[in-house]
């Protein structure tokens, strides 16, 4: 009985600590992601520049890493750095959730496969 009733008591521990666990704002993050615009595109599809990276689509928990890195300065890039230093945890979630649920476009990748 003592079993059953510890088991129960960590499950409900997990239950309450899982809303806890930061989880990102799509309205926060698209606000945020009014100052990634100039090189990643209205839409987060890099069409200012073919070298600048597509958000949109992007899995969210490589968007999180890539954010983080940038800011403790493990990945290099000037540009990057300056952005992702002032960023706090919570605004890197808002924007690896709003640019990972906007539709990626694949068109340079089909453009290739297509044989243009």
């Amino acid at each position: 009985m003592t079993r059953i009733l510890a088991s129960l008591a960590v499950s409900l521990l997990a239950v309450v600590a899982v809303p806890a666990l930061a989880k990102g704002d799509l309205d926060a993050g698209k606000a945020k992601a009014l100052a990634c615009q100039a090189c990643h595109g209205t839409d987060g599809n890099a069409g200012v520049d073919p070298q600048y990276p597509r958000l949109a689509g992007q899995y969210r928990d490589y968007l999180v890493r890539a954010l983080h890195e940038y800011r403790s300065g493990t990945r290099t890039n000037p540009i990057m750095a300056g952005f992702a230093a002032p960023l706090t945890d919570q605004e890197i979630e808002d924007l690896a959730a709003y640019f990972s649920s906007l539709p990626g476009q694949l068109s340079t990748l089909h453009g290739h496969m297509q044989g243009q």
